[in-house]
């Protein structure tokens, strides 16, 4: 017979949303929060990132990655959230009562509420169909980041990148300061999709060249990776002619995009939004599901994890009013994404309280504005020097501004 036990918070995940999750679900009053973990220990990916530059919103200081997650581990500790490592959720069932297994065999969970923060993972060659023989040295950057800074294992000497996007930056420059030389960095859009500070310091610092509108179309080598062939993109994505070239190289490196990880939301009736791929949710960041809440990189990617931690304080706040209550007002406001917008979250609204919104542009735009409007009626514009679809951009709207309303937009405007 399979052991049945009772929470009053399950947190799925402990990264540093799925921590900072618990932490606040106990401070806000959960009795019995417990968080699980399918690694070995708790951080997630934070226990790879060796670079600085986290932790200035939340602990006020720049800290590496391990740094952050050792203080969001105590500080989840302190607050008295049980934590169970090599333990997987196997299955979460509307009812919010979940299959898990570790070492000690399966067991089903009954929660009152539950937060769900299992992270994303990387796009891998499988999904944007290079052509091409299987040789080894084709890594993602999450591998590469792995592989360097926590098994002190140098992948290659002479890398291409393929993709712009963040994590990619920062392996960049670590190569170079490990030895190895980065050819060059190819992007397939028109700007690229990391933020502003990393294309500086990762690339720019090091003479990095970027190539923009810019991909992989061939794979060279058997038993190894040989090289490349680069081509660039036309406007309406076709390969332009006599473009191609081969650049000579021993390994390609992918950063190209993260999908959030939202397998076990599926199975448990959670509608996803067809943009972020992350669960649809209300400014309380609960789901379609009762009492089933989102946070972190499952619900949208990051940019900032100091974001993702605050974000999770919020989840972890509206899990525990929910176990402790066993219902939310509900959020009547549609919010949609109007013209220049990618998407915006939360999707809906209660609008009694102050609201924080957060979105990503389609395209860069400068000296533009964000304007939120209902029936052609303008509630709130905010005037922005610099949109970047690699930034993600954050507005509060004050208590009682969207009170009344059936629906608001979100639009750029000139």
């Amino acid at each position: 017979m399979i052991e049945m036990e009772r929470v009053d918070v399950a947190v799925v995940g402990g990264g540093p949303a799925g921590l900072a999750a618990a932490a606040a679900a106990r401070t806000a009053g959960a009795g019995r929060v417990l968080l699980l973990e399918r690694d070995t220990r708790l951080g997630g990916i934070l226990n790879q990132c060796i670079h600085d530059g986290f932790g200035t919103k939340v602990f006020k200081e720049a800290l590496t990655g391990p740094e952050y997650a050792a203080l969001a581990i105590r500080r989840a500790h302190d607050a008295g959230v049980e934590t169970r490592v090599d333990t997987t959720v196997l299955e979460l069932d509307p009812n919010r009562t979940m299959t898990v297994i570790s070492r000690n065999g399966m067991r089903r969970i009954e929660a009152g509420a539950v937060v769900l923060s299992m992270g994303c993972r990387e796009r891998t060659r499988g999904a944007i169909g290079i052509a091409g023989s299987r040789p080894s040295g084709i890594y993602t950057a999450g591998a590469v980041q792995n592989y360097m800074n926590l098994r002190n294992i140098l992948v290659g000497r002479r890398i291409v990148i393929l993709g712009s996007g963040d994590i990619g930056l920062i392996m960049a420059r670590r190569l170079a300061l490990e030895g190895a030389e980065v050819a060059c960095v190819a992007e397939i859009l028109a700007y690229p999709s990391g933020l502003a500070r990393n294309i500086v310091q990762c690339l720019d610092d090091f003479g990095i060249p970027l190539h923009l509108n810019t991909t992989v179309v061939e794979i060279h080598g058997t038993d190894r990776v040989a090289g490349v062939t680069l081509a660039e993109v036309g406007c309406k994505g076709g390969i332009r002619r006599r473009t191609r070239r081969r650049v000579e190289c021993d390994t390609l490196m992918l950063s190209v995009g993260l999908v959030p990880e939202n397998e076990l939301s599926k199975r448990a009736g959670v509608v996803l939004d067809a943009v972020t791929r992350g669960p649809v949710v209300d400014d309380a960041y609960q789901t379609s599901v009762p009492g089933v809440f989102a946070c972190g990189n499952v619900l949208q990617v990051h940019d900032l994890v100091d974001y993702a931690s605050l974000e999770a304080e919020k989840a972890g706040t509206s899990a525990a009013a929910f176990a402790r209550t066993g219902a939310l007002p509900a959020a009547r406001i549609r919010v949609l994404p109007g013209a220049g917008i990618r998407y915006v979250l939360p999707q809906r609204v209660t609008g009694g309280d102050a609201i924080d919104f957060t979105m990503r542009v389609s395209k860069p735009a400068r000296d533009a504005a964000l304007v939120f409007s209902s029936d052609g009626r303008e509630i709130r514009r905010l005037q922005q020097q610099v949109l970047a679809p690699a930034s993600m951009a954050r507005v509060r709207l004050g208590r009682g501004r969207l009170e009344g309303l059936s629906e608001v937009m979100v639009e750029v405007a000139g």
